[in-house]
């Protein structure tokens, strides 16, 4: 199934190197690789002399170091945040500090609701809790900068809180972790939601930006072509998931052994955040049934 999605592994420049992608926009990876941010954390650049940075990354020295010093004689004016998970936003606040540059954007991290009794479930990039805006960007908000326009587009799935991020003068979109080419993005509630993703993956077929600057990895040079093939993805897993619970199996370990067969050990986590979204979405939908409302202890039938 994810053979058909026409994915773009290619890597960015090595972390911490400084490389211009576009007229108005340069990218610089911070040195976090791992199996869910591919090659690291991309922090973008917009701008020219007096500069916006989005996504400032992860509470990370050596990156800190290697933006400043390569962004030396520029005047960092604002920041930018697609989401709070702390591969994204937690430099915000020593990056403030250093330049009194405004962080805008996201709003702060939406309280996350229990999944096991008493256990709250985090992946491991996790949730910024600490981060918190000098101004929030409503869907529709502008941020003006000196020879650059960058709305936000509400976008929530990957978390409640997410934004995209709109380059009017390249019809570009700095998609955060919604939209990747490298990989389908991770909907792990407490804080994604898999109904929400899909509506903004149908809200984005709505635009038309020619490119998406995401997150992880290098570009989505045919967006539309690439959400429609998410969107069939997210339609056969599902189909997956609704076959198992019809084959008897009624856990999430048990869906996930089924469906994800010779995954990658260290993506058991978050494919069965997967299912779990998929599953609490069937459940809305009236697809799937369980006692109570969907946790990850549920036991699960197909309606």
């Amino acid at each position: 199934m994810a053979d058909e999605i026409p994915f773009n592994r290619s890597a960015p420049a090595p972390a911490g190197v400084l490389e211009e992608v576009s007229p108005l926009v340069r990218r610089i990876v911070a040195p976090n690789p791992s199996p869910m941010t591919f090659t690291g954390t991309c922090t973008y650049v917009v701008g020219r002399g007096n500069v916006t940075i989005v996504d400032p990354g992860p509470d990370d020295q050596v990156h800190l170091d290697n933006l400043m010093a390569a962004l030396k004689g520029e005047s960092i004016e604002s920041i930018l945040v697609t989401h709070t998970h702390r591969d994204h936003s937690p430099l915000a606040a020593r990056l403030k500090v250093l330049t009194g540059a405004p962080v805008l954007g996201a709003a702060p991290h939406r309280t996350a609701r229990d999944l096991v009794e008493g256990e709250y479930i985090r992946l491991d990039a996790g949730a910024d809790y600490d981060y918190a805006p000098d101004h929030v960007l409503a869907d529709g908000g502008v941020h003006q900068g000196r020879g650059y326009t960058l709305e936000a587009v509400e976008t929530p799935g990957h978390t409640a809180n997410h934004l995209a991020f709109a380059l009017k003068e390249e019809n570009a979109l700095l998609s955060g972790d919604h939209v990747m080419a490298w990989s389908t993005t991770t909907v792990a509630p407490p804080d994604g939601a898999m109904g929400d993703y899909m509506a903004s993956i149908q809200k984005l077929l709505t635009r038309d930006e020619r490119i998406f600057w995401p997150g992880h990895g290098g570009p989505v040079t045919e967006p539309q072509r690439f959400m429609r093939a998410l969107q069939a993805h997210r339609r056969q897993r599902e189909a997956s998931i609704l076959d198992r619970l019809s084959a008897g199996d009624e856990t999430i370990p048990e869906i996930v052994a089924n469906v994800y067969q010779g995954l990658n050990p260290a993506l058991l986590k978050p494919a069965g955040m997967n299912v779990f979204a998929h599953l609490e979405d069937l459940v809305a939908r009236g697809l799937a049934t369980t006692e109570g409302p969907p946790r990850l202890d549920s036991r699960f039938t197909r309606s």
